[in-house]
């Protein structure tokens, strides 16, 4: 047993002073359930403080990168950060599944790539780290695992906003909710692409194509929310 632990380790570069922190943090509860006379803990319990550290880290790096960012936009991108299936990746791109300690049946059914055991074990780890090094040990481990998606992230948060934002301002200037109308579908059934209005009150402000309906939206909720401005700065309304 120790001897994943200390190949986790290694993989992860990282040196625990308490080394059974992070047996804890690897330990799912369906191990203890076949192996009653284990003598630690699962990790839902780090897995708890995991989440903590990491909304508070995040929030913390994210309001110092972004000191203009409206609250509303500092939230979605820190929920776009930390989802579940995101961190369930970053336990996938640090090869986290494979020192997990599981049930002989759960890990028959795929427990080692299941996204739910992914997620709390990534969590498990962070709060393992807290514990056994301190918030600037936490801090450091967490930026250097977002910054690489940061970008990434941003300009989905930043396309999911202007559809909520797009249809704020519909719903206070003109009492309607945008919609979203295929207009156009070409090439193969492999490749097909799509072309999307947006409509507010029966007039199209945007357009957008893609390879997926929701892609063509988000760039046509884009090019209209940037029309809808225009539109309503003109008349002299605020929006």
């Amino acid at each position: 047993m120790m001897t994943i632990v200390a190949a986790a380790e290694q993989a992860l570069q990282l040196t625990f002073s308490n080394k059974t922190l992070l047996q804890r943090a690897l330990t799912h509860r369906s191990y203890l359930n076949e192996n009653p006379s284990h003598p630690l803990e699962d990790n839902e319990r780090l897995e708890f403080l995991g989440d903590a550290v990491l909304d508070f880290i995040t929030g913390e790096y994210l309001y110092h990168r972004f000191p203009e960012m409206p609250e509303g936009h500092l939230t979605n991108l820190r929920s776009s950060l930390v989802r579940t299936e995101r961190l369930a990746q970053f336990a996938l791109d640090l090869d986290l599944g494979q020192y997990l300690f599981l049930g002989r049946g759960e890990e028959e059914n795929g427990g080692r790539e299941r996204v739910a055991i992914l997620c709390d074990a990534f969590e498990a780890l962070l709060g393992a780290i807290y514990l056994d090094q301190g918030t600037e040990a936490a801090r450091n481990f967490v930026h250097a695992i977002i910054e690489p998606v940061l970008q990434s992230t941003l300009s989905a948060a930043t396309e999911k906003d202007a559809k909520s934002r797009l249809q704020e301002i519909a719903q206070s200037h003109y009492q309607v909710t945008p919609t979203y109308r295929t207009v156009k579908e070409e090439g193969p059934d492999h490749a097909k692409e799509f072309t999307v209005e947006a409509v507010i009150a029966e007039r199209s402000y945007g357009q957008g194509t893609g390879f997926s309906k929701q892609t063509a939206a988000q760039m046509a909720a884009q090019q209209a929310l940037q029309a809808l401005e225009r539109e309503l700065a003109q008349a002299g309304k605020s929006y």
